[in-house]
C-alpha cells in the first residue's frame, strides 16, 4: 500500500475503529477477570474462615486447591497467584468499591 492510501480518509477511519474496538475489547476482558480473582478470593476467604471472623492456618487447602486447578487449567493457579487473589479480595471485600478504586 503506498503512503498516500495509507493516508486516506477511509484507511484513517478504518484504523480508528479498530483500535476503538480493541481498546474497549482489553478493558472488558481486564473487568472479566478482576471479577474472575473477586470472586475466587471470595470463595477462598470463606472456606479458610469457615464462618469464623478469622481464618485458621496452617491447612494445606491452598497448596492442594493450587495443584488441582494447575492441572484443569494450566498455569496461573500456582499457590503463589492464589495467595495474591486472596489478599485482594481482601484489600476489596466489597465489589462494588473495587469498581470505584479502579476506574
Amino acid at each position: 500500500m503506498s503512503e498516500l492510501e495509507k493516508s486516506s480518509p477511509l484507511f484513517t477511519q478504518i484504523t480508528e475503529i479498530v483500535t476503538q474496538a480493541r481498546r474497549k475489547a482489553y478493558q472488558n476482558s481486564n473487568a472479566i477477570l478482576l471479577q474472575m480473582y473477586w470472586q475466587i478470593g471470595h470463595l477462598i476467604v470463606e472456606d479458610e474462615q469457615e464462618g469464623k471472623a478469622k481464618a485458621t492456618y496452617g491447612k494445606a487447602a491452598l497448596k492442594n486447591l493450587a495443584q488441582h486447578l494447575t492441572l484443569e487449567f494450566g498455569k496461573g493457579f500456582d499457590e503463589s497467584n492464589l495467595r495474591n487473589i486472596r489478599q485482594f479480595y481482601l484489600a476489596f471485600p466489597i465489589r462494588d468499591a473495587l469498581r470505584h478504586e479502579l476506574s
